[in-house]
């Protein structure tokens, strides 16, 4: 009786979602060991172990699971990507029940999974830890949630998309970007209609209650990441990074097969025949405006796309609804084909599975401009390691490792213990934060800086070695800042050194 539920289970549409989410997981966690840990991922790494109720470069939501892999998993590079490879599987499946909710069939619904599932931006969210990878799952959570609630005129879906919006900011600030969409959506359509239910404001009161900690951090912390944010956006800004905006949304964000079904997504929910959902078109319009107004980076509205993605499908299906059953099942052979030639063209180019410095991996390289970061972070922790070792004796006695970058740091912590190397510490960011030790170093082999600012703070500097890997590989975070120093006697008391040398990055 059991294995006949099962049976049935496993070949309901539901069913089938999730043995295709489950696929997408294990894809992942097949080649998700590759290479080594991103330059982000060892700012997670090192933020994860000091758990806080906020960072200055993001909420707690990604520190928070990456703390429970490090649990799990330990340094396991496979482990730490896992809740990546998770979420990207769960995105699949929650496209694929908007479509559903929105009336797709079977091959509708996993039409709709599939085109979110060979983006890029949702491949390589699969092989990195990162906490745009779960905005990315946060965002088309709300849309499912908003199209229950338009569906059924429950109002008590409200409580559902509160709390995925407090987690959702939470995970990152953005988020607020998508309440902006929900609040001009709902009073520009006839969802106003649940501006008079109590279950809207205590849907409301639910992701106040989920974000108060995060806020009251911010407050104990003079909002710390307000100054982080108005820096890195005019670094983003000064470095052309906010530049194409509007083209790289179906340059970078969708796959390139998909941009049909998106602006068919667009159009549905804008006339008649979706006019029911169009608080969906809002929760995409509104953001968009906002980000070009703001001069966001092209990426931050990735999320937004796969509920337009599963709209579309549905346009898409009732078209061929139209057509003689032969001439639909000819539309679907040339779909499926083209779904699995452009999303191997996707991952070849996203997931870490080229050979490291072949050809194919720095074409690859220069599609994301990712890879190079998981390169020569162990040969760091090495080289500092062998400067240590060259010390006397009475320098190693208080001796700190000064990391000019968050990934140097984290990097250094990551790999250091097995050598015996103390925590590094750095001014960049959250590791600002944490101090310089006590008692304060005397000795600092420092990573990340050019001569002449250390002679600015330090009385001597000798340069001991230089960082490199073994494939000659350029990491952009450590190219051009490769020098390893040893330096003694600051010019000033920690404190005063200290309370100068925060910065942003």
């Amino acid at each position: 009786m059991l294995s006949t539920k099962v049976r049935q289970w496993v070949s309901s549409d539901v069913g089938l979602l999730m043995i295709l989410a489950l696929a997408r997981m294990a894809l992942h966690t097949l080649v998700n060991n590759q290479y080594g840990f991103h330059r982000d991922e060892l700012l997670t790494f090192d933020n994860a172990r000091h758990l806080a109720w906020g960072y200055v470069v993001y909420p707690p939501i990604t520190p928070f699971l990456a703390r429970v892999e490090l649990e799990l998993f330990g340094n396991s590079l496979r482990g730490f990507r896992f809740f990546a490879a998770v979420s990207q599987g769960l995105l699949m499946f929650i496209t694929g029940l908007i479509a559903r909710e929105l009336g797709a069939r079977r091959q509708g619904q996993f039409a709709a999974a599939c085109a979110v599932g060979i983006s890029g931006y949702s491949l390589f969210s699969g092989s990195f830890l990162s906490y745009s990878t779960f905005d990315y799952l946060w965002w088309p959570m709300v849309a499912y949630f908003v199209v229950r609630l338009l569906k059924s005129g429950d109002s008590r879906w409200c409580l559902a998309i509160g709390a995925t919006v407090g987690v959702g900011i939470m995970t990152k600030y953005t988020m607020c970007f998508l309440v902006l969409g929900l609040l001009g959506g709902v009073l520009l359509t006839p969802a106003r209609r649940f501006l008079k239910s109590p279950w809207l404001y205590l849907g409301v009161f639910v992701s106040v209650l989920i974000v108060l900690p995060n806020f009251l951090w911010q407050i104990s912390h003079d909002f710390i990441s307000l100054d982080f944010l108005r820096s890195i956006h005019a670094h983003d800004i000064r470095w052309g990074w906010t530049d194409y905006f509007l083209p790289n949304q179906l340059v970078r964000n969708i796959n390139f097969v998909t941009i049909p079904l998106f602006f068919a997504g667009l159009w549905f929910v804008f006339t008649s025949d979706g006019r029911r959902y169009r608080l969906l078109g809002w929760m995409y319009v509104i953001p968009l405006v906002a980000f070009l107004l703001a001069r966001g980076r092209d990426y931050y509205l990735a999320p937004a796309y796969p509920a337009l993605l599963a709209t579309g499908t549905v346009w898409a299906e009732r078209k061929l609804q139209s057509l003689s059953t032969r001439s639909a099942s000819t539309v679907w052979q040339i779909v499926w084909p083209t779904f699995a030639i452009a999303g191997l063209c996707a991952a070849s180019l996203t997931i870490p599975v080229a050979p490291i410095n072949s050809t194919w991996w720095h074409v690859a390289n220069g599609v994301n401009g990712n890879f190079h970061y998981e390169v020569g972070w162990q040969d760091l922790a090495a080289t500092v390691a062998k400067v240590r070792d060259s010390l006397p004796p009475q320098d190693r006695s208080r001796l700190a490792v000064l990391a000019a970058d968050d990934g140097q740091a984290g990097a250094v912590n990551l790999y250091g213990p097995a050598f015996g190397l103390p925590a590094a510490i750095s001014g960049m960011n959250s590791n600002w934060l944490r101090g310089y030790g006590d008692p304060p170093p005397e000795t600092v082999i420092t990573v990340g800086f050019k001569h002449e600012m250390l002679l600015q703070n330090f009385e001597s500097c000798q340069l001991a070695d230089h960082l490199s890997n073994p494939y000659g590989i350029d990491n952009r975070a450590i190219d051009g800042y490769n020098e390893v120093y040893v330096c003694r006697s600051l010019r000033w008391p920690w404190p005063v050194f200290w309370e100068h040398f925060r910065y942003f990055g």
